[in-house]
């Protein structure tokens, strides 16, 4: 027997324009986020046989983050991590 469970809905409107601008924005430090995950899962899944490029890919992904992090707090005065 299979049971449905509705979930009720939000709000039938999508994002605004400024959520799509906001998203726009920061879509370089997701990206870069995600280059940080998968450099970091192939790094696992190499084990004991990960190499130094291996790492290597790892720290440049991580350095790229907190670079894009910090324009992106640069750019944005109402960002709370913007000193």
């Amino acid at each position: 027997m299979s049971v449905i469970i509705s979930f009720p809905v939000v709000s039938s409107e999508g994002p605004s324009p400024t959520d799509l601008a906001a998203i726009e924005r920061e879509w370089p430090l997701i990206a870069a986020e995600l280059d940080l995950l998968d450099a970091e899962i192939s790094y696992i899944n190499a084990g004991p046989a990960a190499s130094a490029l291996d790492r290597r890919r790892v720290r440049r992904a991580e350095h790229r983050v907190l670079e894009l992090g910090r324009e992106l707090a640069d750019r944005d005065p109402k960002s709370e991590d913007a000193a």
